[in-house]
């Protein structure tokens, strides 16, 4: 396949995610990369710490088609970190930088990572991971900044990766209880950023809103990947609150693409956000876009927002309702270039516009698989269509809808949490019997959970304790809101638990 990016005209393959990037470093050294605050970093600047850290981990052991863990909270030092690994040929491991230890040592013995970047406001962390493994190696970007910086001058090293390796795991919650990584070759990321480009029309004069968590997929392809291979900036925002602080630095940087999760969009649409901001595309993704918060936008904001929709698998965006129109209320919008979607029926037959079945997409983003797990990753593939597990139609126009969801996920600011994660955490607590967990709508934060139990016979609960117990397992995020006791939990005729009802029930009470 041929890759087409900003400034480089036409590369016949193998490429990857280091070549494409190097090339741009190399073309625009000078030029900000990444806006921070008061601070600026070059892509001269990013390239020197890619170069050095891909030293780093030569001297730490890493070898091609290992996989290096990224612990890190948002950070300019993120982006080079990300670099660096694939200029050394391993595969990066972004790790969500709110989980709990416990959480983090699951997926380090998942993906046998050796090698840890993290950075010194985590150390507690770190020194728990290093308690439990011994052998693990921990770098701090902090360490790799105290350098000398002769040791970038030295001749840069040329990764030898190909479209077919792999290049970046990416964990999501699992039904099970337990995350799956899912693997993302270079191919697949470079695909994806290709089709981000034709839909956003991306251009070096751009600056990317980067707001939400760096290690989540939505924001390592949209907002960091998707610029850079292009020449265009990062406007790295330091914090969310208070949000005139926000609002204050993406009209200082004059920022002209903002991708962000839905509440991140009430939250404008509320503010007394400016109307002159050169903000040529806002993407909403990441969860369901509610209809009224699209309206309210549109009522009181002159920039054009639009739904899009993908999954980790998908690398992640799948589809996008396009900038200039027709574009339509509650659809994901139309197949990013090069990307089929299709809704089929449990037989794998593809349905006809108007009838429900599973959203299903084919293209060069989906995924290789899930790591190590042959069996969950023949579950979801069939004749060449990952199936996602969202239930919606097509329309006469082409254009795609979701009416269903997975079926008991619920997404907090953005992020995909699944309650049997939760609920075996809770049944693991004394005097619990039975244990079900749901979301239900939150203004701020698109959902949050609610955890329904009965008890055995003859116990007592003590509802902080219990809140307590999961805390110190999950991450916060993940943590329910609340806890219902039951004298049992409703279930149907075949002993399945009613979480719809429960639904019903955690919003009444």
């Amino acid at each position: 396949m041929l890759w087409k990016f900003a400034g480089l005209g036409l590369y016949v393959s193998p490429m990857n995610l280091a070549i494409a990037f190097g090339k741009q470093a190399e073309r625009l050294a000078d030029k900000t990369a990444i806006f921070w605050g008061d601070d600026q970093f070059t892509y001269g600047w990013v390239q020197i710490q890619t170069v050095r850290l891909a030293r780093i981990l030569s001297e730490l052991g890493v070898a091609a088609g290992d996989r290096v863990g990224i612990w890190l909270r948002n950070r300019p030092e993120f982006v080079p970190t990300l670099f660096g690994i694939f200029e050394a040929g391993a595969a990066a491991v972004p790790i969500n930088n709110f989980l709990k230890p416990i959480e983090v040592l699951f997926m380090l013995d998942d993906a046998g990572i050796e090698v840890l970047i993290t950075e010194d406001a985590m150390a507690e962390g770190a020194s728990q991971l290093r308690a439990a493994r011994p052998k693990l190696k921990i770098w701090t970007v902090e360490k790799m900044l105290d350098m000398e910086a002769e040791t970038a001058k030295e001749a840069v090293l040329q990764c030898n990766r190909s479209e077919k390796d792999l290049a970046v795991l990416i964990y999501t919650s699992g039904t099970t209880g337990k995350p799956k990584g899912a693997m993302l070759t270079h191919g697949n990321l470079l695909h994806n950023v290709h089709s981000c480009h034709q839909m956003l029309e991306t251009i070096e004069q751009d600056r990317f809103v980067l707001a939400l968590p760096m290690f989540h997929s939505f924001m390592l392809t949209v907002c960091i990947l998707t610029p850079l291979l292009a020449g265009a900036s990062i406007v790295l925002i330091r914090s969310l609150h208070p949000p005139k602080n926000l609002v204050a630095e993406i009209a200082r940087h004059r920022a002209t693409i903002l991708p962000a999760v839905p509440s991140f969009f009430r939250m404008m649409a509320q503010l007394d956000f400016p109307r002159d901001l050169p903000l040529r595309a806002c993407i909403s993704g990441g969860a369901a876009l509610p209809v009224e918060i699209l309206r309210e936008f549109n009522l009181r904001l002159p920039y054009v927002l639009r739904e899009g929709y993908g999954l980790s698998e998908t690398s992640p965006v799948a589809s996008l309702n396009p900038l200039h129109g027709p574009w339509k209320e509650g659809s994901i919008g139309l197949p990013v270039p090069d990307v089929e979607l299709s809704v089929q029926n449990d037989a794998g037959e593809i349905l006809p516009p108007g009838e429900i079945g599973e959203i299903c997409v084919r293209g060069g983003n989906v995924m290789a698989g899930y790591w190590n797990q042959p069996e969950a990753t023949a579950q979801v593939m069939r004749n060449g269509w990952l199936l996602t597990g969202d239930v919606g139609y097509c329309d006469s126009d082409g254009f795609f809808y979701i009416t269903d969801r997975k079926k008991d996920m619920l997404i907090v600011n953005g992020i995909n949490v699944y309650p049997r994660e939760i609920e075996e955490i809770i049944y693991q607590f004394p005097g619990i019997k039975e244990s079900a967990v749901v979301g239900v709508p939150d203004a701020r934060r698109g959902e949050h959970a609610v955890a329904f139990v009965s008890l055995n016979d003859g116990a007592s609960l003590d509802e902080r304790a219990l809140l307590h117990f999961v805390r110190e397992r999950v991450a916060d995020y993940k943590v329910p809101r609340k806890i219902i006791v039951l004298p049992s939990l409703p279930r149907n005729a075949t002993g399945k638990i009613l979480k719809t009802e429960l639904r019903k029930l955690a919003q009444t009470t």
